[in-house]
C-alpha cells in the first residue's frame, strides 16, 4: 500500500517562494476550519516553511476535531491544535489573537436538505470571524461556484467578471465574499479571498474521481466537459504567500491552475495507461464552471506542480490501492446541487 505519511511530507514540502514570504512576516498564524480536506497539509506545510525560514511563530490549527487521530499527527508535527465550535461565540472570543489568520470553513456536501446550516456556516461565521480578527490580516477560502457556468471556448471568468452563482451553496458563498468585503471596509481589515477551483491530491479530487470511475469501468458524465484543476500544495503555497498581499477592500484571486482541461482527454488518459476503454454518458455541453488563474500567475507564478505530474502521483497512488478519502467532488453537478 502506498503511504500515506510520506503522501503528506510531499503535500507538505516548502517551497522556496513560501519560505521567503514567511521569512518577511513575523507573527503567528491560526488557521480556522483546519481539520478539512487541505487544512492539515496547510499546517505542516506552513510549520515546515517556519522552520526552513528561521522563525520561531506557532501555527495554531482550530477545528473540532472529531478525528482524535488528526489531531495527534498534527501536534507530532509541530502544529498547535484547538478544539473549537466557531459557531459558539464564547469558543471564538477564546481563540488567541494573531496577526495572521487563514479561514477554511464552510459547508458544500450535505447543502441539499439542510440549506439554513450551510448559510449558517458559509454565510454568518464568517462575519463573526471578520468581526473577532478585525486586527489581523485575514486570507479567506472561497470557490469558483461564485461564477456562473461560461463558455468552454474562454479562458474563464476573471475576478473583474459578474458573479453569477448557481444553487444555494454557490449564493452562500458569494454571501460569504460580501460579508468578509463588508468587514474589511468597515474595519480596514486587510483581506484576500481566493476563489478556489479544485484542488487535487491522491485521495481526492476530481482526478481522482475519474481514476476511480474508469478503473471500475463505470461511465463518466462528461456534460460538464472541461475543468481547471491544481496540486493542493500549490494551492496551500498560495494562500500562505497572499497573507502578505492583503488588502482593504480584499484582494480576490482565482486560484487553479490552467488552462481548463477535457473531462474525457482526462479519463483517456488514464484509461491508456491501465489498458481500458473509458466509458463515457452525456455529451459535453458547451459552458462549464471556469476560472481564469491569470491574475494569480502574475503575482505569484504558474503552480510548480504540471498536470501530468498529477496524472501520474494519481495514478501511481490508484494502481497501489491507495486509500480515499470518499468524497466525490461532484463536479459533474451543472445545477448547483450538493
Amino acid at each position: 500500500m502506498p503511504d500515506e505519511a510520506e503522501l503528506e511530507r510531499l503535500l507538505s514540502e516548502p517551497v522556496p517562494a513560501v519560505v521567503d514570504a514567511l521569512a518577511a512576516d513575523e507573527g503567528d498564524i491560526v488557521l480556522l476550519g483546519a481539520g478539512g480536506k487541505m487544512g492539515p497539509s496547510l499546517a505542516r506545510l506552513a510549520v515546515r516553511s517556519l522552520r526552513d525560514a528561521g522563525r520561531r511563530n506557532q501555527v495554531v490549527a482550530v477545528a473540532r476535531f472529531s478525528n482524535g487521530e488528526l489531531r495527534a499527527g498534527l501536534e507530532a508535527d509541530g502544529v498547535r491544535t484547538i478544539q473549537c465550535d466557531l459557531v459558539d461565540g464564547a469558543q471564538l472570543a477564546a481563540l488567541p489573537d494573531a496577526p495572521n489568520v487563514i479561514y477554511m470553513v464552510g459547508q458544500k456536501f450535505g447543502t441539499s436538505g439542510d440549506e439554513a446550516r450551510t448559510w449558517g456556516l458559509n454565510a454568518w461565521v464568517p462575519g463573526a470571524v471578520a468581526a473577532r480578527y478585525a486586527q489581523s490580516n485575514i486570507v479567506a477560502f472561497s470557490t469558483g461556484n461564485v461564477y456562473p457556468l461560461t463558455s468552454t471556448d474562454s479562458a474563464g471568468p476573471s475576478e473583474s467578471d459578474a458573479t453569477g452563482p448557481v444553487g444555494e451553496y454557490a449564493q452562500s458563498t458569494l454571501a460569504r465574499e460580501r460579508v468578509l468585503e463588508f468587514f474589511s471596509r468597515r474595519n480596514g481589515t486587510p483581506m484576500a479571498i481566493l476563489r478556489l477551483n479544485y484542488a487535487i491530491e491522491p485521495r481526492y479530487g476530481v482526478l481522482r474521481d475519474i481514476a476511480d470511475r474508469v478503473r471500475a469501468g463505470e461511465p463518466i458524465d462528461i456534460g460538464m466537459g472541461m475543468v481547471n484543476v491544481i496540486w493542493q500544495r500549490d494551492a496551500n503555497a498560495i494562500a500562505l504567500r497572499a497573507l502578505g498581499a492583503c488588502s482593504s477592500p480584499p484582494l480576490v484571486l482565482n486560484v487553479t491552475g490552467r488552462p481548463a482541461v477535457s473531462v474525457r482527454w482526462l479519463a483517456e488518459q488514464f484509461g491508456q495507461r491501465w489498458g481500458i476503454e473509458p466509458r463515457f454518458e452525456g455529451t459535453e455541453a458547451a459552458t462549464a464552471l471556469l476560472s481564469d488563474a491569470s491574475r494569480m500567475e502574475a503575482m505569484f507564478g504558474k503552480p510548480d506542480v504540471a498536470l501530468a505530474a498529477m496524472l501520474t502521483l494519481v495514478a501511481e497512488w490508484v494502481e497501489g490501492g491507495g486509500r480515499s478519502l470518499n468524497k466525490p467532488t461532484q463536479f459533474t453537478s451543472r445545477e448547483g446541487r450538493f
